[in-house]
């Protein structure tokens, strides 16, 4: 009995700092430039346009869901892959590990002049965005979200992927659908914030100031802290 309850407390302990793990790497998914400048770019067409406030409202939080949606059937796919692997914690690690050279690539982007790989959408994917948030409509603003969580994934999935690994190492599946339908909350959350305040065109461009005015300190404060995620991922993975 006692053995019993000292691991059901020990089962408790690492859940717990998953939920903080799992909320930390959300917090870091979710300063995402890329998802933010292309609501901005819609909803600003869409007041340019002379749409009501309530139509933008619609359109945009229907381009939210649809990258909400898009990310957790990704993050779903993952864990279902993941499911063919049986070494316990050594996906955690490899979690961490690509969490670890999302960081540095990001940081060696700002840091050295002319580096050669770039974490953001293609821009051959541009002419593609800008067909629909031309076409404003609530299909199009649907398939804008789509393709844009398809193509940020690959450019900024470090801490999904990472907190993946640690799930498919420490959570039943029912539990990892939990933390995933959580992580996705956090993740889009911003966006939803962003939605709300851009209730004129003035609100709009003031934002897109700003986001241009502090992407760069925010993205190097968020590869720092990625870096010390993945050693606090490390550290519970050994």
């Amino acid at each position: 009995m006692l053995r019993l309850n000292a691991q059901t407390r020990l089962e408790k302990t690492f859940m717990n700092l998953t939920l903080g793990i799992v909320t930390s790497a959300a917090l870091l998914d979710s300063i995402n430039p890329c998802a933010i400048s292309v609501l901005l770019l819609t909803v600003g067409f869409l007041l340019n346009l002379g749409r009501s406030k309530t139509e933008v409202l619609k359109i945009g939080l229907l381009y939210v869901a649809a990258i909400y949606l898009t990310y957790l059937l990704i993050g779903l796919g993952v864990l279902h892959a993941l499911a063919i692997f049986g070494v316990p914690n050594m996906l955690a690690k490899v979690g961490a590990i690509i969490l670890i050279m999302t960081a540095l690539i990001n940081l060696a982007g700002y840091l050295i002049p002319n580096f050669p790989i770039k974490l953001k959408i293609p821009a051959k994917s541009h002419n593609i965005l800008a067909k629909y948030i031309n076409e404003a409509s609530y299909t199009s603003a649907f398939v804008l979200g789509v393709l844009v969580g398809l193509f940020e994934f690959p450019c900024t999935g470090g801490p999904y992927l990472s907190i993946l690994s640690l799930l498919h190492d420490r959570a039943s599946f029912g539990q990892g659908l939990a933390y995933l339908l959580y992580y996705n909350l956090i993740f889009v959350a911003p966006l939803i914030i962003v939605l709300l305040l851009t209730n004129s065109t003035i609100a709009v461009h003031q934002l897109e100031k700003w986001r241009k005015q502090y992407t760069k300190r925010v993205d190097i404060v968020a590869s720092l802290l990625m870096l010390a995620l993945a050693v606090v991922i490390l550290a519970t993975a050994i």
